[in-house]
């Protein structure tokens, strides 16, 4: 008899991930080896591959030399970040079941924010239950959570910045995050009350961080059965009680937005919200790439931005452009809001001789004689 059909689920989820990170760094570590063969070719030819005499006309094949055990390329080592809630937990025992079958290495990280009295002893007890899946390297990170952003925000952020700091400490090749497709619904949501543009309402990503080091296996799974999994498994769960304060803006959303949008337009709300970011997803990376490559034809020798051309772009297009050099002159992403770049966007559509518009960290966005600058003020 199987595993009961949610923890088959998770099981299935996590499983695919780890053969993507498997693939991902078997072709990186192809990719040293080739570099570093044909450096040792141009210096003698004494490390590569050897050709072969060709037979009967048959091209040569090359023969690889077998790798010793020094040469051979070690297992990646996936952590997964662990609340103890259910999702993550149902992660950290999907990960320890499926990584030693992949001859993958797997280890847990659990971050304490400080927010709550005993957080520190609670902690300790997800990283004991970490070690009891058979997870190895453990490590439990306490941080400091400041005040940019809203305590949501600046949580996130210093939960980010510790997981990265601890992947590298580690030797890690990636992150596995326990957000569901719950989650992604409620992402879409809080993207869409901003009113920030296609980009917002294309939720979380599968894979994202730099060099693709955080993967979310249970986006396409509800929460309930990363739950389920847990309960049949007799896993110990803590459910954060913030995940029910009211003065949390995604704690109204998940126990009185969400729920009132399924009683006045059925179910299904979740499900539709999540295929709507992966549509929107696609298109935004499709955006992106086109602004990308008309960035180059609408400045000038110079550099700068020259209003006639980024005129004639379609706007989704010609803000993307206006946006990225906004950042790239020191326009912190996060604080740039569509409003911001509606602004600088009217300086090429609606020009009547209106001053320099001010954008956060300090930077000017600027017509001057047909081109625009932006630059730190």
């Amino acid at each position: 008899m199987g595993p009961h059909p949610a923890v088959a689920a998770i099981r299935l989820a996590v499983r695919r991930v780890l053969h993507d990170i498997l693939t991902d760094h078997s072709s990186r570590s192809s990719h040293s080896r080739t570099t570093g063969e044909r450096a040792g070719e141009r210096v003698g030819g004494r490390i590569g591959a050897r050709l072969a005499r060709p037979v009967g006309g048959i091209p040569a094949i090359p023969e690889i030399p077998e790798q010793t055990p020094n040469e051979r390329t070690p297992s990646p080592l996936v952590l997964v970040a662990c609340s103890g809630g259910a999702d993550s937990m149902a992660l950290a025992s999907a990960l320890a079941f499926e990584a030693p079958k992949l001859g993958i290495r797997a280890g847990g990280i659990t971050v304490d924010h400080g927010l709550q009295a005993g957080s520190d002893l609670r902690a300790e007890e997800v990283a004991l239950r970490l070690r009891e899946l058979g997870l190895d390297p453990v490590e439990s990170i306490t941080v400091t959570v400041g005040r940019d952003g809203g305590p949501e925000a600046a949580a996130r952020d210093a939960r980010y910045a510790a997981l990265d700091t601890a992947l590298e400490r580690h030797g890690g090749t990636a992150i596995l995050l326990g957000h569901t497709r719950d989650d992604q619904a409620e992402t879409v949501l809080l993207g869409l009350a901003r009113g920030s543009g296609i980009r917002s309402l294309s939720g979380m990503a599968a894979v994202s961080g730099a060099g693709g080091r955080y993967r979310r296996p249970f986006l396409q799974l509800d929460r309930q059965t990363a739950r389920k999994a847990c309960m049949v498994q007799a896993l110990p769960v803590w459910d954060d009680p913030h995940n029910a304060d009211p003065a949390y803006t995604r704690s109204r959303l998940r126990h009185e937005g969400l729920p009132a949008l399924e009683k006045a337009l059925g179910k299904g709300v979740v499900e539709a919200l999540a295929r709507t970011a992966q549509l929107s997803r696609d298109d935004a990376d499709a955006l992106d790439t086109w602004a990308s490559q008309a960035e180059a034809s609408v400045r000038d020798a110079a550099g700068l931005l020259e209003c006639a051309k980024l005129y004639a772009l379609p706007p989704a297009v010609r803000r993307r452009i206006l946006r990225r050099a906004a950042i790239e002159a020191g326009a912190p992403a996060g604080s740039l809001f569509a409003r911001h770049i509606e602004e600088v966007d009217r300086l090429i559509t609606g020009w009547r001789g209106q001053g320099a518009i001010n954008l956060p960290g300090k930077v000017v966005a600027q017509r001057q004689g047909g081109r625009l600058v932006i630059r730190q003020g």
